[in-house]
């Protein structure tokens, strides 16, 4: 079995880490590259970057961060936010990223994924779904969660995977930095309906909630902003805590180097 990853998430803007609540009230969480030389020394597997601003005129901000953090850390990291064109990811993945994530684009316009990961390998290609509880089945929303579609996620899932996508990054709106933990129906239907690894997003609040995910939800990857951010605890702690609960993870043994 492979092994589970643990990946803190860094929600920028104007470039600064920001955390809110169901994607509003955000506050602040300090300097993105200083977030992310603390995972990297803690042994996370992976990062991700949301420029929640995403805008034409602040893409040079994240580019920056993304430039700055590819010369400081030594951890793969994901790009995300405003992306709409196949430049857009070439500049990103230039900067020194390892993978971008896309979502608005690739629902106005799905054949994206196809140009996507033709051009530049399905394992560069990670699709967020931002997916909200409607009746039985969960809709999904783009525009930073702003705005309906009538589609249906798990639908749209298999959709992706079809269209080349190499990883999918599920967000539950309904438990977006609620802490109360991760929407598993949501996360195990979504996981058991496609071959891709599915990251699970949205409601961490502890050790034994990304356990739960990882697990009943079936989850390859967990991603958790607030309680690493916060110091509430640490990447370590929780590879730790999964370990002794016999979940497959990475230990870091030094920086750079994992067993």
């Amino acid at each position: 079995m492979l092994a589970k990853r643990i990946i803190p998430c860094l929600d920028v803007k104007n470039g600064r880490v920001v955390k809110g609540v169901n994607f509003v009230s955000l506050r602040d969480a300090g300097d993105p590259v200083e977030n992310a030389l603390v995972y990297d020394k803690e042994g996370a597997d992976e990062l991700v970057f949301l420029d929640i601003t995403a805008s034409h005129e602040m893409r040079k901000t994240i580019v920056d961060i993304v430039n700055r953090t590819g010369d400081a850390v030594f951890m793969p990291f994901t790009v995300g936010g405003g992306i709409s064109a196949v430049e857009g990811i070439r500049e990103l993945l230039n900067a020194g990223c390892d993978k971008v994530s896309i979502n608005t684009s690739c629902v106005n316009r799905p054949d994206f994924i196809n140009e996507s990961s033709k051009r530049f390998g399905s394992q560069c290609i990670v699709v967020a779904i931002d997916a909200k509880q409607k009746g039985k089945g969960w809709e999904v929303y783009t525009h930073g969660g702003r705005r309906p579609t009538g589609i249906d996620a798990v639908k749209w899932a298999k959709e992706v995977e079809s269209r080349g996508a190499g990883e999918i990054l599920l967000t539950s709106m309904d438990r977006d930095g609620t802490k109360e933990g991760y929407d598993i129906k949501l996360t195990c239907k979504v996981s058991e309906s496609v071959g891709i690894p599915v990251i699970a997003s949205g409601g961490c609040g502890s050790r034994e909630d990304i356990y739960q995910v990882l697990t009943k939800g079936k989850a390859d990857a967990a991603l958790a902003a607030s309680i690493f951010h916060y110091r509430e605890i640490s990447v370590k702690d929780v590879k730790e805590y999964l370990k002794d609960k016999g979940v497959p993870i990475r230990i870091c043994t030094r920086k750079g180097d994992h067993d």
